[in-house]
């Protein structure tokens, strides 16, 4: 456990170390703040669990250091529901942490206000069992998995930018429900918008 406590210090503080190294007198609009609300597809079950469609939001920080490319640290929550599962009935799976990782973004010609962005990164997070009452009845414990991302960048204005894309999220933990050990894989497809501001 301290072994990934310190990668993770590591990887934040690498982040940091990356964002403000590049910052100089031209940064202008190199800073930004996102939100990405999406809805999600698992592409598996979740042990014996057949999840519904799910809903999250991720927000980030990100720092443009090179033309096109960008870093971005924040944080992510996912929930999922599922009528029957392993875990009992009606329950909800909800998926919370970090995010760290690369973006990089070009314009399809130049002066054209639209274009395209790839975007991966490593994420740190958890899942949490709830019940109906909203009890949490079993939390894995963090660890990590990872993102990738692809979609259209339109700019609205030279600060506002509008980003649909579609990301394929993945994050493996085990999960222990009453004294039984399951190793469960959190594999979804996500749909949705980023609104980015930059400064």
């Amino acid at each position: 456990m301290k072994t990934i406590f310190t990668l993770l210090r590591l990887l934040i503080l690498l982040g940091l170390i990356v964002m403000m190294t590049a910052i100089d007198s031209r940064s202008q609009d190199r800073w930004g703040v996102q939100v990405r609300p999406g809805v999600s597809f698992a592409t598996t079950d979740l042990g014996d669990a057949n999840l519904k469609t799910g809903f999250g939001f991720d927000v980030a920080a990100s720092y443009r250091f090179m033309p096109h490319t960008s870093v971005y640290i924040g944080w992510g929550w996912n929930r999922f529901s599922s009528d029957r599962s392993f875990a009992g009935d009606n329950m909800d799976f909800e998926e919370t942490g970090y995010i760290l990782g690369l973006q990089f973004a070009h314009p399809f010609a130049e002066r054209l206000p639209f274009g395209y962005f790839l975007k991966g990164g490593a994420l740190y997070n958890h899942i949490e069992v709830e019940n109906t009452a909203g009890d949490i009845i079993s939390d894995s414990g963090h660890g990590f998995g990872f993102q990738v991302e692809t979609g259209l960048s339109f700019s609205v204005s030279e600060s506002w930018h509008i980003i649909p894309g579609i990301k394929y999220q993945s994050l493996s933990r085990d999960l222990e429900i009453n004294e039984t050990n399951y190793a469960v894989d959190l594999n979804y497809l996500s749909v949705g918008i980023t609104l980015l501001k930059s400064f």
